[in-house]
């Protein structure tokens, strides 16, 4: 396996080649790791993001995957890198983390298929899909301001070319505590199926970023906490939470919220009452809950989830 990374050297954001404890670049300059300001590794045209794919998240949810990948995008503004300070505006409170395994396209592709996948990956990086729920009612859907506000799209530290997905261990550990513990071998839909699948419709370039799911236990994350993702084989994906600077603005859109389910989701309870509680936002019946089978659950659905 080789891995790649960009940094920033001598001011300018320059590719470098890890050599153990060494990154160096093409003209043979070199900077210790331990010293290094790291950006995000790629620098992709869109990153897309399955909804539910892991087995243990799907079972914490008391729920049930559709018959097909659902997924929402991530705009590039979010991008940030290993050792990156991830914001939370001020005048929010539920940001959470969510460890995944990011997938990065190597050449252009379109209607492949996925045993032809692999061929047009460039390799994996860690990443953590951070989710600010504050937004959650009103973004119920599309997930746009959850998912895609600034810093929530950390990557790195560095792009891992040909390292196999299968039965590799994910962690999300907060201030040394472990939080998240898994494998690859509980996701539905694999690495390659999940880039067959995007590539049907959507022209998938060099360097474009699909994240592939994270297991149960996401929870809420505060300013101070350190935050580290590792994935064996990729390596580990640091970022610091601190409180943004600047207000989230009162004189236009729908404000932060704290609703149940605000609540609900970015604390990790009350999951027996997704289905039967009056969903809270607009978009809110893309996941179907275990309970729908149930004749107490007549005419509800759960709120849709990443």
């Amino acid at each position: 396996m080789a891995e790649t990374r960009r940094i920033l050297l001598d001011g300018y954001p320059t590719e470098v080649q890890r050599n153990g404890d060494t990154l160096i670049s093409g003209d043979g300059r070199s900077v210790a790791i331990a010293d290094a300001v790291h950006l995000a590794p790629v620098e992709p045209t869109k990153i897309i993001c399955v909804h539910l794919n892991y087995a243990s998240r799907v079972d914490e949810f008391m729920t049930k995957l559709p018959a097909a990948p659902t997924y929402f995008h991530k705009p590039i503004t979010a991008l940030t890198g290993h050792q990156s300070n991830v914001v939370r505006p001020e005048g929010c409170e539920w940001l959470n983390y969510e460890g995944e395994i990011a997938i990065v396209i190597g050449k252009t592709c379109r209607n492949i298929s996925p045993e032809e996948a692999g061929d047009y990956i460039a390799g994996y990086t860690v990443s953590n899909d951070y989710g600010l729920h504050d937004f959650r009612d009103t973004d119920a859907g599309s997930m746009l301001r959850v998912k895609g506000s600034d810093t929530l799209c950390p990557l790195g530290p560095g792009l891992v070319t040909d390292w196999d997905f299968r039965d590799k261990r994910i962690q999300t550990i907060v201030n040394g505590e472990v939080k998240q513990d898994a494998s690859t071998a509980e996701m539905k839909w694999d690495m390659h199926y999940l880039v067959s699948d995007i590539a049907r419709t959507i022209t998938l370039v060099p360097g474009d970023v699909l994240l592939s799911g994270t297991p149960a236990n996401s929870r809420t994350v505060y300013p101070g906490d350190v935050v580290t993702v590792s994935v064996e084989g990729l390596g580990e994906l640091t970022n610091t939470i601190v409180s943004g600077p600047t207000p989230i603005r009162t004189d236009v859109g729908a404000q932060p919220s704290d609703s149940e389910e605000v609540l609900s989701t970015a604390q990790g309870g009350d999951w027996e009452f997704r289905g039967i509680r009056k969903p809270m936002g607009l978009g809110a019946k893309l996941y179907g809950s275990t309970l729908d089978d149930k004749p107490a659950a007549d005419a509800a659905t759960g709120d849709s989830e990443a």
